[in-house]
């Protein structure tokens, strides 16, 4: 691959999973990932501090929430809003083209305590995004966190169900049932 070919990060990333599949994280250097990308270590630190955030989206996808949440309707409740979010990470982050590497992505982090550890951690900041952005829209304390805490669970539900690969339909609409199947048994613990 040439050097001079676009979207750097992206040629990173898929050269990361594809040696992670095959050699196992533990056993796989930058240099590597770097050299099956056709780019220079150096290159490779200009976008990931490590190994690790190559499988990571460097904020992208808490941007996308945020913006979210930011852009519901003045009306839409918070969990509504936090619904209208998760309806676009379906237009703009979990596409149809994204879904194959998204779930060969997660079989690596399944695979590795580390990078599992390293995604609960992102999940935890995504939570906490979402609290500020529902603190911004008025929403009370706790009310901002139980809504950012069903909405990250609603998020789990739906990518885990997106990238099952005997499912074809798209996020948004499985996000949307993951809501409504979570708003139903939170009436039943209730």
């Amino acid at each position: 691959m040439a050097r001079w070919q676009p979207d750097a990060p992206g040629r990173l990333a898929a050269a990361a999973l594809d040696l992670f599949e095959e050699h196992g994280y533990e056993n796989t250097t930058v240099i590597e990932i770097a050299e099956r990308a056709g780019l220079t270590k150096s290159t490779f630190f200009r976008y990931f501090p490590d190994k690790r955030e190559v499988l990571f989206d460097k904020g992208t996808l808490t941007g996308v929430l945020v913006e979210g949440i930011t852009s519901a309707p003045p009306a839409a409740g918070p969990l509504d809003a936090v619904a209208d979010a998760l309806d676009e990470l379906g237009r703009t982050f979990f596409t149809a083209d994204r879904r194959e590497f998204s779930g060969r992505r997660q079989a690596v982090l399944n695979a590795n305590s580390e990078l599992r550890e390293r995604e609960a951690l992102k999940r935890l900041d995504l939570t906490a995004s979402m609290i500020e952005a529902l603190g911004r829209r008025g929403v009370p304390s706790l009310t901002a966190r139980v809504a950012a805490e069903l909405g990250t669970l609603v998020w789990e539900i739906a990518y885990d169900r997106w990238i099952d690969t005997d499912n074809s339909e798209g996020f948004g609409p499985l996000a949307r049932q993951a809501l409504a199947e979570v708003r139903g048994a939170a009436g039943v613990v209730g």
